[in-house]
């Protein structure tokens, strides 16, 4: 029997429709109790084999089913550098949209949106109805947390109250700030840990809302509690760490410091010097059952740390939000290789006057930002060796420069050189003014939904009895959304974001029933109707 399922009987807070349209799945592989959604899906890849100049392909079929708790988790987050410039802004973010605020600008009236969010604003592409495509909501596909229903505190090494933070960020307009500031001004950040050869010096004049004492067990206790305590006092079934704070120098990372599970952990109790903030923050969340995303591009996910995941089945993610510059890297050098042309020299160049930026303007810390932001194109140069068949990557070179007058409008000048048909040269030369907040609190919500959405799906082989089981803890499908993304041992890391959003929607389709979506469209041009 075929299963005609509609979302909008179950959950009144989750967007079903396209248009005017209700979203309902009619399939014979997909089952429904009205708690679960199980889902068979025919998963068809090629098994390659190379030898010398030769490769074989192989065609091959595994069927998989998916079974998804159909009702989303009431979820919390917690955000480490939540009087940041990006914590104030998801916080003010999801006020005003669930307030449904406006306010006036110079430019006219604006009003609270999700704009930016892969997960609120985009669309997926369902297949063709006999006239014209047809698209439905990303979040309409599977039932999924809202923004405006997430619980959010978290940490921040300055005691500011979130109006004075959100003052002090400059992302919003003046007339916001002051409707938010009742909802805002009694919100002050729990204390944070503050170890002062992780960051820039420059920033030991805020640092005055931190943990006392410098012993690293008790600090990991600390943690540990509040995020117990958050759970508790909310009522929470799933809870969502997500640093935000300052990009860190890089730890070492080295066989009897954080190598193992048990190395990391007996690392905390010596209270070793190259344990960081972030790994305290991200081996608390574990031990406590929260997921950990590492929204900074310092190497928080060592060995040790991603071995404690797996033996407590919890999700982590990383490294550093691709929110601007590095997403339209993403996207145009992905372009311009699939078109034959042969990136050789890109050069990225950027200046900022936010507190991230003033941290980045000392040296370790802005090593840390350039690895995550110079591996983005890799995967797409190693994707075409006619182009690149000596190996060389193209010359790559990342600047960037604090600048206090620009605020948190980080302005991104990019030079991009390929080599042409018969010689020839084409220059790229781009300007990007990245409002660098209202780009990456988006980013804040989608890791947090995709994050609860993946733990309400398990999958096993079909046609045998095999139970159920969880995604692998690394989650790589956040790829999409990070520039340096952390994923599983043996994995090849992508970064093409056209393929990491097909990655994406493939999973849930295929979780929702819905065959894959395909751009063959063999119907146009044969007598398949």
């Amino acid at each position: 029997m075929s299963s005609l399922f509609n979302w909008s009987s179950l959950f009144s807070n989750t967007p079903i429709t396209n248009g005017t349209r209700q979203l309902s799945v009619n399939s014979s592989t997909l089952k429904n109790d009205s708690q679960s959604l199980i889902s068979e899906f025919e998963y068809r890849r090629n098994e390659i084999q190379t030898s010398g100049s030769s490769i074989t392909v192989t065609p091959k079929k595994h069927n998989y089913r998916f079974k998804t708790t159909l009702k989303p988790k009431k979820t919390g987050l917690l955000l480490v550098g939540l009087g940041g410039n990006n914590g104030s802004t998801v916080i003010g973010a999801t006020i005003a949209n669930r307030n449904k605020l406006s306010w006036e600008t110079r430019n006219g009236t604006q009003k609270a949106n999700y704009f930016g969010s892969v997960t609120q604003s985009t669309t997926v592409h369902l297949g063709w109805d006999g006239s014209r495509q047809i698209y439905t909501p990303f979040n309409s596909i599977l039932p999924m947390v809202s923004p405006n229903d997430l619980i959010i505190d978290g940490w921040d090494i300055n005691n500011a109250n979130l109006y004075e933070a959100m003052k002090r960020a400059h992302v919003f307009e003046p007339d916001l700030i002051e409707q938010l500031k009742p909802h805002m001004e009694t919100t002050v950040p729990k204390p944070s840990i503050y170890y002062p050869d992780f960051i820039a010096s420059n920033q030991g004049s805020r640092a005055n809302n931190v943990i006392h004492g410098n012993c690293k067990k008790e600090h990991l206790e600390k943690i540990r509690a509040d995020i117990r305590e958050f759970k508790e006092k909310h009522g929470l079934e799933c809870v969502v760490v997500l640093w935000t704070a300052n990009t860190e120098r890089y730890t070492t990372v080295e066989a009897g410091l954080n190598m193992t599970a048990e190395e990391i952990l007996t690392s905390i109790d010596q209270n070793k010097d190259e344990i960081s903030p972030s790994n305290i923050f991200a081996v608390a969340s574990i031990l406590e059952g929260a997921h950990y995303i590492n929204g900074s591009p310092q190497n928080t996910l060592v060995p040790g740390i991603i071995e404690l995941a797996q033996k407590h089945q919890i999700f982590i993610g990383g490294d550093d939000f691709k929110s601007g510059q590095t997403k339209l890297k993403s996207a145009l050098v992905d372009f311009l290789v699939t078109s034959g042309l042969k990136p050789e020299s890109i050069v990225s160049y950027n200046h900022l006057g936010n507190n991230d930026g003033k941290n980045l303007s000392e040296a370790r810390q802005f090593r840390s930002k350039e690895i995550s932001k110079s591996s983005v194109v890799d995967d797409m140069v190693a994707a075409n060796t006619i182009l690149f068949e000596d190996g060389k990557k193209p010359d790559h070179c990342i600047v960037i420069k604090y600048v206090p007058f620009v605020g948190d409008s980080k302005r991104a000048m990019d030079e991009y050189i390929c080599s042409i048909f018969m010689g020839g040269h084409q220059t790229l030369a781009i300007h990007n003014t990245c409002e660098d907040s209202l780009l990456a609190a988006p980013l804040i919500f989608d890791l947090t939904i995709i994050t609860e959405l993946c733990s309400r799906i398990q999958y096993a082989s079909a046609g045998t009895d095999n139970d159920f089981m969880a995604f692998h803890s690394v989650l790589s499908l956040l790829s999409l959304l990070l520039k340096a993304p952390v994923v599983p041992n043996g994995t090849p890391v992508g970064n093409a974001f056209m393929r990491q959003f097909g990655a994406l929607t493939k999973l849930l389709t295929a979780c929702a029933g819905i065959a894959a979506d395909t751009d063959l469209q063999l119907e146009f041009f044969t007598k398949l109707q």
